[in-house]
């Protein structure tokens, strides 16, 4: 049985909303980054929106990863991909989507500031209540706690939640009804059969 989950199912359109938001308070505190720096996979859709509307041009990301020490159930993060370019003396914007654990940005943050730039800021779309990293612009704080599923992680998630329905969905009807019991989502039957066409190929 598979154990319920709160998600929630983020918009294109709040999306766009939110990096609006994180846009104007980067404007009103005067922050001028001289590099934009996504967090892959999650930050590069709202590190590239962002820095179109805050007319920047010089973005680039590193890549953090999450894995387990022997015999121990948590996990730990290390940078997978580095940045390799020099950033000393830059001012420095840190993008992600979410900031959760805070595991992520803390390690992204020190290999960063490691790097010798002038000053690490970090911009999120949002942040959960209990994090022990703060961001420096949140567009919207949440002090409930739930999956967020963003636009470009649907594949990935509600696919993976799919794929562990058991047994297997006869069709989208019953698909959309698992996962509305289950994890409170409601997508559209064409979504859903699209999600399924793409689990039932990597069955194959």
């Amino acid at each position: 049985m598979t154990e319920q989950l709160h998600c929630e199912l983020i918009s294109q359109e709040t999306v766009y909303d939110l990096v609006d938001r994180l846009a104007a308070k980067i404007r009103d505190s005067g922050y001028k980054p001289d590099l934009v720096v996504a967090i892959s996979r999650g930050g590069f859709t709202p590190a590239r929106v962002l820095c179109d509307v805050l007319g920047l041009f010089n973005l680039t990301s590193i890549r953090v990863v999450h894995y387990r020490k022997a015999a121990v159930h948590e996990q730990q993060a290390y940078v997978k991909y580095p940045l390799c370019m020099d950033i000393a003396g830059q001012r420095i914007l840190l993008v992600d989507d979410v900031n959760d654990t805070g595991d992520t940005l803390e390690v992204a943050r020190a290999h960063l500031e490691g790097l010798g730039p002038t000053e690490v800021r970090i911009a999120v779309l949002h942040e959960k209540t209990g994090s022990p990293v703060v961001a420096e612009y949140v567009a919207e704080t949440l002090d409930e706690w739930r999956w967020l599923i963003y636009p470009w992680a649907v594949v990935e998630d509600v696919g993976g939640f799919l794929r562990e329905m058991t047994p297997a969905p006869e069709d989208a009807g019953q698909a959309a009804g698992w996962l509305h019991e289950t994890y409170g989502l409601q997508l559209p039957d064409s979504q859903i059969e699209r999600l399924l066409s793409l689990v039932r190929l990597g069955q194959e």
